[in-house]
């Protein structure tokens, strides 16, 4: 017997796996992950139940991008649907970038982007975000080099909940070359209310190095079904096409997102309802003390830095699940039944943290 190991890159044996928000128990809020809380529509449900198991999904989505190419004035090809924006994300940095090539993002920003980056064999540079936890774009277009293949502007910024303005977008993207792909992570752009904000619809036509990113796993309530979308350029749709793990987008997922769309007026309601949840919350927090950067998504960023764990036990005690993440508490959106623990437990770090 030989006590050796397989070999595996190095890079990913000492990458740890993407670690999903804690679950809740019963008596507890789970305000970890980011979901919707509403349950789904009737007709979601509908369309789920009417969808085919025993068959393989269409591969290329084809009703759904043709939906979503209609939406975004594009044609299908330049439409991408993957098992989330994430899976869509994973296939647009595989395919442009490998060893030796760097990826620029914010930092802190979704917690998944290194990873992504590493699976590709690229390298991450990480552009540190304001101290009101904004991006720094003048920072970022700075750390362009030949080496760039990749740009990632996250808006609204997950977790800090900042937004981009389109003046901003606008100067960076001058600075951008048009060889490096620029990826507008909109996976929150439903909540945002703020006129100043960059919207992809608004930019998508105006930079040929741009791809929109988007998702119908917050706003749309579908996270468990996991469908997302791109759109940009055709060639580098069919290149992400190319590098996508085939008929991963399930029959249930396509139906269900079609679905959504023809009731999306309903649905952003909803959207409308958790934004003022959220603004009333956050007003409390800032009411207790918090220096909390304004929400522009369906969460709150509590910094907290080195006492993060000892907060999010804070939290959990008052049955809040909250999702740590090193300089900071990231908290979902959720229930109104969830707010007056919620702000208990906050007042509570405040005062003994």
């Amino acid at each position: 017997m030989t006590s050796e190991r397989v070999t595996l890159r190095p890079e990913i044996a000492a990458m740890a796996p993407y670690q999903q928000g804690k679950p809740a128990a019963a008596e507890a809020f789970k305000l970890s992950s980011n979901e919707n809380p509403f349950d789904p529509l009737p007709s979601v449900r509908e369309a789920i139940a009417e969808a085919s198991v025993n068959r393989y999904p269409d591969a290329l989505a084809v009703a759904l991008r043709e939906r979503l190419a209609e939406r975004f004035g594009v044609s299908a090809a330049q439409v991408q649907v993957g098992s989330g924006s994430v899976a869509v994300l994973s296939q647009l940095i595989t395919a442009a970038a490998s060893v030796g090539d760097e990826i620029v993002f914010s930092w802190r920003s979704f917690e998944a982007y290194p990873g992504l980056v590493a699976v590709a064999g690229a390298t991450s540079v990480r552009v540190p975000n304001t101290p009101d936890e904004r991006h720094d774009l003048d920072a970022m277009a700075a750390a362009i080099t030949d080496r760039t293949r990749v740009v990632i502007v996250c808006s609204p910024n997950n977790p800090t909940g900042a937004i981009v303005t389109r003046d901003e977008f606008d100067a960076f993207m001058a600075t951008v070359p048009a060889s490096v792909l620029v990826v507008l992570d909109e996976a929150y752009i439903e909540f945002v209310t703020d006129p100043s904000a960059v919207r992809g619809t608004d930019v998508l036509h105006a930079h040929p190095n741009l791809v929109l990113l988007r998702t119908f796993s917050k706003a749309y309530g579908l996270a468990g079904l996991r469908v997302g979308y791109a759109v940009g350029p055709a060639y580098v749709m069919d290149a992400a096409r190319a590098v996508a793990i085939p008929l991963s987008v399930i029959d249930a997922a396509q139906k269900a997102a079609i679905v959504s769309l023809d009731h999306e007026d309903e649905l952003l309601e909803r959207v409308t309802h958790l934004g003022a949840l959220r603004d009333e919350i956050w007003q409390a927090l800032v009411a207790q003390g918090w220096n909390s950067p304004r929400p522009h998504g369906n969460f709150i960023w509590l910094p907290t830095d080195e006492r993060t764990l000892e907060a999010a036990e804070v939290f959990a005690r008052h049955g809040i699940v909250v999702r740590a993440l090193g300089e900071g508490v990231r908290i979902s959106i959720g229930e109104r039944e969830a707010v007056d623990n919620l702000l208990a437990a906050a007042a509570e770090v405040v005062r003994d943290l």
